[in-house]
């Protein structure tokens, strides 16, 4: 059997191991009912929810595309590689690394350094929206998470909050 659609095909790949890998991890947590959830349920449903688009999509590869196939391109590494990099200084500026001497900087900062490290993946950099969009997400941010739901972690920087 010929591949018609490459990217389809396997994208919808990618959709069913991540779908199944969901749904297997969920497995190791209580499951529940539907009337009484367990923590695995909302993971597990996800999981077989994903793994079946995935295979929706595989078959779409398999049966429909272009007339010369849909070959898939080289890799992108510029926007991978800032878009890795944006989570993970998100996550180190968050709480810091103290094993390193790295200090907290808190939600405000992190989300700072995540939207402009994650807005050089683009073709261009517009350094007035992405300021823009770097503050409207930490206001966003801080009313939603520490303001509304009360979560506890670090706001600001560890040196200046104390």
């Amino acid at each position: 059997m010929k591949i018609k659609s490459q990217k389809d095909f396997f994208s919808g790949l990618m959709f069913l191991a991540v779908g199944l890998a969901f749904a297997i991890g969920a497995s190791n947590y209580t499951i529940g009912t539907g009337a009484r959830m367990g923590p695995g349920y909302f993971p597990l449903i996800l999981g077989v929810l994903m793994a079946i688009l995935g295979a929706a999509i595989c078959v779409g590869g398999l049966t429909k595309g272009p007339e010369g196939g849909d070959k898939i391109g080289k890799w992108a590494w510029k926007p991978v590689f800032f878009v890795l990099a944006a989570n993970f200084a998100f996550g180190i500026l968050l709480v810091g690394i103290p094993a390193v001497g790295i200090p907290q900087f808190g939600l405000i900062i992190a989300i700072y350094a995540l939207v402009f490290i994650a807005s050089m993946a683009g073709q261009t950099f517009n350094l007035k929206e992405t300021a823009i969009l770097a503050t409207i997400l930490a206001v966003g941010s801080y009313f939603a998470f520490v303001w509304a739901l009360n979560l506890q972690f670090p706001v600001w920087p560890s040196f200046i909050a104390g």
